[in-house]
């Protein structure tokens, strides 16, 4: 039996384990378990950690003695998303969605704090959005965060949003505190799709669905947006087709339910 290769840079190869060990993990967990889980010393694993720490790749929750992702690895998501894989895949879906609701769909990734959106279908007839290709809003205002955010555990949305000074308002709308945060991430989990009217654009409603990828994490969300003023449109109906793509988005992608 060949021997196998012992890693070049040990250091490295803990840092990527302790990572990957992370992002399977339904939530935070206890360097103990890091560290007996993956077989690292501890204290290679809380050197490590620390300075993962300082980076933003973790985040440690001292009340529960865990460690979570940080903001940072949500960066590598996003930096995925930019060089196009999830994009070329969802832009025919979302073109195919676009069509049967007529109105405009969008495919967003979670950045951080906020949504970066990655594939804009605009219907004919209807004006441009601020959710173009490349922008950035809000996690917490727009239904495809709320989608994303309602399905990470908890205890890395608090991380994600430990206090007020971490909720931006654009139109004096949407949750101000962690409190209002969590309220409206039970909503979404209750209905099954998250909302928004008129947190991002006046005049504007979204609704949208998290696109889960084999691990069961928020990979993408895709949401269907249209005139609050105009023809009265069936909620629900709209709903159901965003998680009908979503669905089918997260089939192609690697999904299996």
């Amino acid at each position: 039996m060949p021997d196998i290769p012992r890693p070049q840079v040990p250091a490295a190869d803990q840092t990527l384990r302790i990572l990957s060990f992370l992002a399977r993990q339904p939530g935070p967990v206890a360097a103990q378990s890091i560290s007996s889980t993956l077989d690292i010393p501890r204290s290679s694993v809380y050197h490590l950690l620390a300075t993962l720490e300082q980076h933003g790749y973790v985040v440690h929750l001292p009340g529960d003695r865990r460690w979570g992702l940080g903001t940072a690895a949500f960066e590598l998501g996003g930096g995925y998303a930019r060089q196009q894989p999830l994009a070329r895949l969802g832009r025919p879906l979302l073109a195919g969605l676009s069509d049967r609701v007529g109105e405009s769909a969008h495919l967003a990734v979670l950045a951080g704090r906020d949504v970066l959106y990655i594939v804009e279908e605009r219907a004919p007839r209807r004006p441009a959005l601020v959710t173009d290709v490349g922008v950035r809003l809000p996690a917490h205002l727009t239904a495809t965060g709320r989608a994303m955010l309602a399905a990470l555990p908890r205890e890395q949305v608090r991380a994600l949003f430990p206090d007020a000074t971490a909720l931006t308002q654009r139109h004096a709308l949407g949750p101000a505190s962690p409190r209002e945060l969590r309220e409206v991430l039970r909503l979404v989990r209750a209905e099954g799709h998250a909302s928004e009217n008129g947190e991002v654009t006046p005049g504007f409603r979204s609704v949208a669905a998290a696109v889960l990828d084999h691990a069961g994490w928020p990979a993408a969300a895709v949401a269907i947006t249209w005139p609050a003023d105009g023809p009265e449109r069936d909620v629900t109906a709209l709903a159901s087709a965003a998680s009908g793509t979503a669905a089918e988005l997260a089939r192609r992608i690697g999904r299996h339910v």
